[in-house]
């Protein structure tokens, strides 16, 4: 599933080693204040920690808004938004073709997309993909706060 919600709907889309990640916020009002800032603390919770159990790759989440949004206020049409990966390294995951990894879901991916999934870093079902959903909670706590 890469769309969620009714009123408020957001779309994802992207892999976790394609050029980037991001989301479509269909429903948003406009006329809203968008503290990009706010955004980014919310996302930047989601960041790998020290723990021997996170990944070791270091991406810099950076959000940016690429539409909806016009000198800070929302316009009411559909706010795009992209978070570039900077740190994949593809080749890691060439002897994985033929494999489904315990504990990810590569087979899903297989299964879904009849063989055609990008399984690098597992494709659209990475863990990368929580990313635009910190930014859409991001974005919608701006509603609720007012």
């Amino acid at each position: 599933m890469n769309t969620f919600g009714r009123k408020l709907t957001l779309t994802t889309f992207g892999e976790s080693h394609a050029a980037a990640i991001g989301g479509v916020l269909d429903g948003f009002p406009a006329g809203v204040r968008i503290d990009l800032n706010f955004i980014q603390s919310e996302l930047d919770k989601r960041k790998p920690g020290g723990s021997k159990f996170a990944t070791a790759r270091s991406e810099g989440d950076r959000v940016e808004i690429l539409s909806g949004v016009f000198e800070g206020i929302s316009t009411g049409t559909p706010l795009g938004f992209i978070i570039r990966n900077e740190n994949q390294k593809s080749g890691d995951y060439e002897n994985l073709r033929e494999l489904f990894r315990p504990g990810h879901a590569d087979y899903t991916a297989w299964a879904k997309w009849g063989g055609a999934a990008d399984m690098r870093g597992g494709g659209h079902f990475s863990g990368r993909l929580t990313a635009p959903l910190c930014v859409a909670g991001g974005i919608a706590k701006q509603i609720l706060s007012r």
